[in-house]
């Protein structure tokens, strides 16, 4: 993939968006946060074009080689130790920096992705990052977050669109109910997850290569299966 050189001296992604008056913040009935224009808008048609061509469905491993280089970059500064620890504090976990983290990337999903989950117990906390231009005018393929495992209407505050520049995170607990209604299409997402120990991060990758060369080989449509957030 073609990459353009950057001259940028300071973050475009820094710890500062998620501390803005307008950041959503909530600890009811799990630690969460929403926030809105965390990039900048003249940014917004490189890292599209520098998101990678992903063939499956569903989040895939981030390899650095696929992406360029407004995507490596961006990534770079969603994993920094200070972003890190300043969305660790607002979900009250101290110094989220120390976890490792797994990286994972969709383009697009299938009807069958969205169901109401938790995240799994090795996961500590997500985020998610969209960059969609834009969304239609639809509920389906909206993140929310949920009271119940069984209720799609049952949203602890409204549903958040998946459009470019919105940032979602969450503290991963027994409660921490989310999902979406079923979208097929394209849907630009970025998802980091701070682990508990390496060991997690080594058994996610290699579930994730064996998801990509399943796809490789027999055109699988896989991903991360149904769970898609």
């Amino acid at each position: 993939m073609t990459t353009v050189a950057t001259s940028d001296a300071a973050p475009w992604l820094a710890a500062s968006a998620l501390q803005k008056d307008t950041t959503l913040v909530r600890s009811d009935p799990f630690s969460f946060l929403v926030a809105k224009n965390v990039l900048p808008a003249h940014l917004m048609q490189d890292l599209q074009e520098h998101f990678p061509r992903l063939k499956g469905a569903g989040y895939l491993p981030y390899e650095k080689e696929q992406c360029g280089e407004k995507i490596n970059q961006l990534i770079e500064y969603m994993t920094a130790p200070d972003f890190a620890n300043a969305l660790g504090q607002q979900l009250g976990i101290d110094n989220l920096a120390q976890y490792p983290t797994f990286i994972s990337i969709s383009r697009s999903l299938k009807k069958r992705h969205g169901n109401i989950h938790t995240d799994g117990q090795s996961k500590i906390a997500t985020a998610l990052l969209y960059l969609n231009s834009d969304w239609p005018a639809t509920s389906d393929g909206c993140l929310r977050f949920l009271n119940r495992i069984d209720d799609f209407e049952d949203t602890v505050v409204p549903e958040i669109r998946p459009e470019y520049g919105t940032l979602a995170a969450f503290k991963r607990a027994d409660n921490s109910f989310h999902g979406h209604l079923p979208f097929a299409g394209e849907r630009l997402v970025i998802q980091v997850a701070w682990l508990v120990s390496a060991k997690d991060k080594a058994r996610k990758a290699k579930r994730g290569r064996f998801a990509q060369k399943l796809k490789s080989l027999f055109g699988w449509g896989g991903g991360s299966g149904a769970t898609a957030n």
